[in-house]
């Protein structure tokens, strides 16, 4: 197992894309604060399996007084990166304190590359706020194809937006056009869940970890037997203050999940399997230790050689006192055995 400072003095909130020419793209906010000032959302880019990164371009750039940091991110049918980004209003420039009276959630643009990540084109349009008078969509997690050939994201409405009903639900969206457009909204968590993780087994059967607000924030799992369209609780998944999630079909057919775990004396980044398509889940192993709380989000993707590849941010430890992106190439062996 070996670790790395990926990405340094940034907070990150990583998202990893397996490209098709096996390069990783990692889509993060590029500022070492959680959100507080002006920042932007950038791709950067590894060609050796997640060991060392390169900055490759910038998807979305914030406009003044703003900042872009809530993504999604993916590959349509093409081999295009889409990514959707959000972000926050009434941001102080870079440094500068920060004071949340009043700043809303922004609309999600859509940002497009056909070159792996390093130009773009963006869309500054997304489907309106699914309740009238509700604050904009938050995009999280991966976008995923959908058995009916559609792409698929997930996004919750909250933040400092109005408290309309469905408020603070977590939503599953549509783009029946490889990812310029975006629609078709239904609800997976109604109330009290915010950022979700999809994932497509197959066969229009989904799987969707989503992070509660309740005890300092727990992950359980939504289930949807016809490609997305209606979803149902299925199970808890972690316990309080473990949030929140990744999950990834792996190339034997089990399912990774992981996830950030800031439980006193165990932080970290922890993992767990599941060879049944999530009906049940083998006890947590850590992937990583940290000595902070101020941590997680974690994506993992695999490699052709089996391998793993997993980014998450860390607000800094021991031997890395600044903000940073890790990542951590790993086996299921050196975990599970």
């Amino acid at each position: 197992m070996d670790r790395y400072i990926a990405i340094d003095n940034v907070c990150a909130w990583p998202n990893l894309t397996l490209m098709r020419d096996g390069a990783i793209v990692a889509t993060i906010f590029n500022q070492p604060c959680h959100g507080f000032w002006e920042g932007d959302v950038e791709c950067w880019g590894s060609e050796d399996g997640g060991r060392t990164w390169k900055l490759r371009g910038t998807p979305v750039k914030h406009e003044p007084t703003t900042n872009r940091m809530n993504v999604s991110a993916g590959l349509n049918r093409n081999g295009d990166l889409i990514v959707l980004a959000s972000g926050w209003s009434k941001r102080l420039p870079i440094g500068q304190p920060h004071n949340h009276e009043g700043s809303v959630a922004l609309q999600p643009w859509v940002s497009r590359s056909s070159d792996g990540g390093r130009t773009w084109t963006v869309d500054k349009s997304f489907p309106v706020a699914p309740e009238p008078g509700m604050c904009e969509i938050i995009p999280f997690g991966d976008i995923l194809p959908a058995a009916d050939g559609t792409l698929c994201v997930s996004g919750y409405a909250g933040g400092l937006g109005d408290r309309a009903d469905g408020y603070n639900s977590s939503y599953f969206y549509r783009s029946r056009d490889e990812g310029r457009t975006w629609g078709d909204g239904v609800i997976i968590g109604k109330g009290n869940h915010n950022e979700t993780a999809p994932l497509h087994l197959g066969n229009g059967r989904w799987l969707a970890a989503v992070r509660t607000l309740d005890h300092q924030g727990e992950l359980v799992l939504f289930a949807s037997p016809d490609d997305g369209r209606t979803w149902a609780y299925s199970q808890h998944l972690s316990m309080a203050a473990q949030h929140p999630a990744h999950l990834l079909r792996l190339a034997d057919g089990r399912i990774l999940l992981t996830y950030g775990n800031r439980c006193r004396g165990h932080y970290g980044i922890d993992v767990r399997l599941s060879d049944n398509e999530g009906k049940s889940w083998y006890a947590p192993c850590q992937l990583v230790d940290v000595a902070s709380h101020d941590l997680g989000y974690p994506s993992t993707v695999q490699l052709a050689d089996g391998k793993m590849v997993t980014a998450y941010y860390c607000g800094g430890t021991a031997y890395h006192a600044r903000y940073h992106m890790g990542s951590v190439v790993w086996d299921l062996k050196e975990l599970f055995g």
